[in-house]
């Protein structure tokens, strides 16, 4: 027997011990023991055996809540996970169906919901016309927007949400298919659009909590789909014109595993792919990257490059963790038990996303960027991808609950030398620390620094309310679109899908006083969400650079914007290929 597997089966042997203890002296709830003598995963056992359970206490409600004095909502400072309505004193006891909006314009609105929660974008143009897809696993649409005013649908896979659900689906995809966060780019040794699909593990509609469900633990270990990716040639913009060239799983030490024995958390979310030699994903190759106190997650994701020279046979290059992730490690789980968040059942650790690049590596890009979650920030060497290093490591203080460090804008940092940090809100109606975009400084990328924060949306004048936390849902940032927009985005703008606050535009043109320049804050719409999604109002925003275009997904449909900050709206053809060739 290994000595990780010693170790581990230690630490279970060790927490066994002490439930059996908490049991005989009848000190544990029945609640607590049954919860916790419901896990059977040696992983799970192992990592909550380093650090007693710290899971944050309810807060004290008179620590939070809206201050008289100055009409703005106080954070509590710390919150367990939970998805249930925190309504405080101030809070509206109604949905808002009223618009907002400040120099932003609706050019079209389509009652189209694939899925209320999540779904990602991308856009291609074929023969001087313009595609978009959205997706989020078995639930895709394929529209024709070459004109954004009238938009077609072509193609539907899955679900069509309503107030009633996600109701029958349509078209299914067969059992452990699905359409992966894709990274779409021009291939010019092939002369087509290569796309590249991330197959991650799934948490959300089937684990809730890995401490109380051995049985879903159990089936995320043995997922009944590909954990990597699949590369598919386009040659037209619907499924029946792709032809699957290669697929690789993310279980480097096993690359024959077949479904079903494949080790890790497969490639989460976008792949980092330019079309050229190099892609970067994030994902946890196997059971040790363990050290994660998340509820539904199994895994804390490190980087893995992989050479793309040849689409239909990529190859391994490497793999990247940080300190702190890895369960059987003594290092690493130093790090974690000396991370003030270990214990807490709550936070998120390792990456949710790839590395973000403001330029990639075949066209000289030197630096990337890590957002770790709990493990913080972190400057990456990656010009040899072969030996990815860390230049620099910034921690954050925590911010319990919620995501920390999910998403790290780069369109600035060539110009000004700034990224943009943050996480995203997971509790609703304010019931979690505020989630700060954080401005960091990375000129010296040595010695990363903090140098601000974006300020907080707050409310128009004539709003029934002084701050968005009192609107009801979830109220921060979640990401600002993905590198895969059509053309190039704009010095000094940037766009943030906000929740309950729609989508902002922030003007960082200058760096000691960033503003907010415009923003469209959608209506809450019951006639249309089924209750338990209401709160997820604007989860995501799309931009279109090349026309100046903005496409925000809510939960009740899909809106296409314009605003002079990005300039004059062009609703023609585009004028210029995307992906850029």
């Amino acid at each position: 027997m290994s000595n990780k597997c010693l170790n581990i089966q230690g630490k279970i042997l060790l927490l066994t011990i002490s439930l059996s203890l908490i049991v005989a002296c009848g000190s544990g709830s029945d609640e607590t023991h049954d919860a916790t003598a419901n896990i059977t995963d040696e992983y799970v056992l192992g990592t909550d055996a380093l650090v007693a359970d710290r899971t944050p206490p309810e807060p004290d409600p008179s620590s939070y809540g809206m201050d008289s004095a100055t009409g703005r909502f106080k954070h509590p400072s710390a919150t367990p996970e939970q998805h249930d309505s925190r309504p405080f004193e101030g809070q509206l006891d109604y949905w808002d169906t009223n618009e907002y909006a400040k120099d932003m314009t609706i050019e079209a609105y389509y009652p189209i919901v694939p899925e209320p929660f999540h779904t990602w974008q991308n856009i291609v143009d074929f023969e001087g016309r313009r595609y978009m897809y959205q997706y989020v696993r078995g639930d895709l649409k394929i529209y024709d927007i070459t004109n954004p005013k009238d938009l077609k649908v072509l193609h539907e896979k899955g679900h069509t949400w309503s107030k009633d659900g996600g109701g029958e689906e349509a078209n299914p995809y067969p059992e452990g298919d699905m359409f992966g966060a894709a990274s779409i780019q021009w291939n010019e040794d092939l002369g087509k659009y290569i796309m590249v699909q991330a197959f991650e593990i799934r948490r959300f509609g089937l684990l809730s909590n890995k401490r109380q469900e051995p049985d879903k633990v159990d089936m995320i270990r043995h997922a009944n789909h590909l954990k990597g990716f699949k590369v598919y040639e386009m040659n037209g913009p619907l499924p029946e014109d792709w032809k699957l060239l290669s697929e690789r799983t993310t279980d480097y030490e096993h690359p024959d595993a077949p479904v079903g024995q494949q080790q890790g958390s497969g490639v989460r979310d976008i792949p980092a792919y330019y079309g050229g030699k190099y892609m970067f994903v994030a994902a946890a190759q196997s059971a040790e990257y363990a050290l994660t106190e998340y509820p539904n997650d199994l895994y804390s994701a490190g980087y893995q490059a992989w050479d793309m020279s040849n689409p239909q046979d990529p190859t391994f290059i490497s793999q990247f963790n940080v300190p702190g992730q890895k369960l059987g490690n003594p290092e690493d789980e130093a790090v974690f038990k000396q991370n003030p968040r270990s214990g807490n059942r709550t936070s998120w650790f390792g990456a949710r996303m790839s590395i973000f690049m403001p330029k990639p590596v075949e066209e000289g890009g030197k630096y990337g960027y890590a957002a770790m979650g709990g493990l913080g920030f972190y400057v990456l060497d990656i010009s040899n991808p072969s030996e990815i290093k860390a230049v620099s490591h910034l921690e954050f203080p925590p911010s319990v609950a919620g995501t920390e460090g999910d998403y790290i804008n780069v369109t600035q940092v060539e110009k000004t030398g700034i990224v943009y940090y943050s996480g995203y809100p997971l509790n609703e109606d304010g019931w979690e620390p505020y989630k700060d975009i954080y401005m960091i400084d990375v000129n010296d990328p040595s010695n990363p620094k903090v140098v601000g924060t974006l300020p907080r949306p707050t409310p128009p004048a004539d709003a029934a309310f002084t701050d968005f936390a009192q609107r009801r849902g979830s109220f921060g940032p979640k990401r600002s679109g993905y590198y895969t927009q059509p053309g190039t985005p704009r010095d000094g703008i940037l766009p943030f899908a906000f929740y309950n606050a729609g989508v902002q535009i922030f003007d960082v043109t200058d760096i000691e006083n960033p503003t907010i320049a415009a923003y469209f804050v959608p209506k809450f719409d019951p006639e249309r969400v089924p209750g338990y999604a209401m709160g997820n109002l604007s989860h995501g925003v799309y931009m279109e650079y090349d026309r100046n275009l903005i496409w925000l997904f809510t939960n009740h449909g899909m809106y296409c914007l314009s605003t002079p900050v990005l300039g004059k709206p062009d609703f023609g053809p585009p004028k210029n290929p995307w992906p850029r060739r």
